[in-house]
């Protein structure tokens, strides 16, 4: 169900009347108004979408002796299960706020590890991380989207 904040449905009407009375005295320049205020509506909506969306993210710590488990989304990440593989390790975590981290210990140096991590968020929706740690640098990516645009995959 998709349900419109008050701020997006008064951005909304404020463009198409704007746009509107513009278009009496100048065709173009309403075209251009209208653009800028799609382009500010879609923006608001992506916005929107992600404001309830955790990601969590595995990476190695420096020495090889533990990993650290880091929710670097929007929202609270619920019920966090981290397995590592091939070292038959599992552990959970109740919630991890946004910009928390945690780590586990190892007990001892690791070369390289698989971190398999399902998370939910507070609506429930269930999500799945798969990250290849190694000592000599991770496929963790900052600048990767977080969210498939328009929720495409």
């Amino acid at each position: 169900m998709f349900c419109m904040d008050w701020r997006i449905q008064l951005l909304l009407v404020s463009g198409i009347v704007l746009t509107a009375i513009v278009f009496l005295i100048n065709i173009y320049a309403a075209g251009i108004i209208f653009i800028i205020f799609v382009a500010l509506l879609m923006s608001l909506l992506i916005m929107q979408d992600t404001t309830t969306l955790p990601d969590v993210v595995a990476e190695i710590r420096d020495d090889a002796k533990a990993i650290t488990i880091r929710n670097s989304g929007n929202a609270d990440a619920l019920k966090v299960h981290v397995t590592l593989v091939p070292l038959d390790i599992e552990f959970d975590i109740a919630v991890l706020a946004p910009d928390q981290v945690n780590e586990y210990p190892l007990g001892k140096m690791i070369q390289e590890v698989k971190a398999v991590t399902t998370f939910e968020n507070m609506r429930g929706e269930s999500f799945s991380r798969s990250y290849k740690l190694s000592v000599n640098g991770s496929e963790y990516d900052p600048l990767k989207p977080m969210i498939p645009l328009f929720r495409q995959k």
